[in-house]
């Protein structure tokens, strides 16, 4: 389950990400950045959540280069170990599949 909710929340932050840069004019993009941090400090609410500070701070990042740079960095690092974990399960799965032939 926890595998599950990681990778929800990886593609929701890429869909958010790729959304704000091609639709989110860049002044507009720190704004809602800003205005998704100061909801998710009230996480505890039901509408809100604390998965709106992760998202703040990437659209603030869109609009800052060297931010941006570390974020994106950041992403493809993080989609890259997902990548080899998903692999590295992969493998162990077929290896335990086939039958033995001694």
């Amino acid at each position: 389950m926890k595998d599950a909710n990681r990778d929800r929340f990886d593609r929701l932050l890429r869909q958010a990400v790729v959304f704000g840069r091609r639709k989110v004019p860049p002044g507009l993009r720190s704004i809602v950045g800003l205005l998704f941090l100061v909801g998710g400090v009230f996480g505890f609410l039901p509408v809100l959540g604390f998965w709106m500070i992760p998202l703040g701070l990437a659209l603030i990042a869109l609009d800052i280069p060297p931010l941006r740079r570390v974020f994106l960095a950041w992403l493809r690092r993080r989609r890259h170990r997902r990548l080899q974990a998903l692999r590295a399960r992969h493998v162990a799965r077929s290896d335990t599949r086939q039958p033995n032939r001694e």
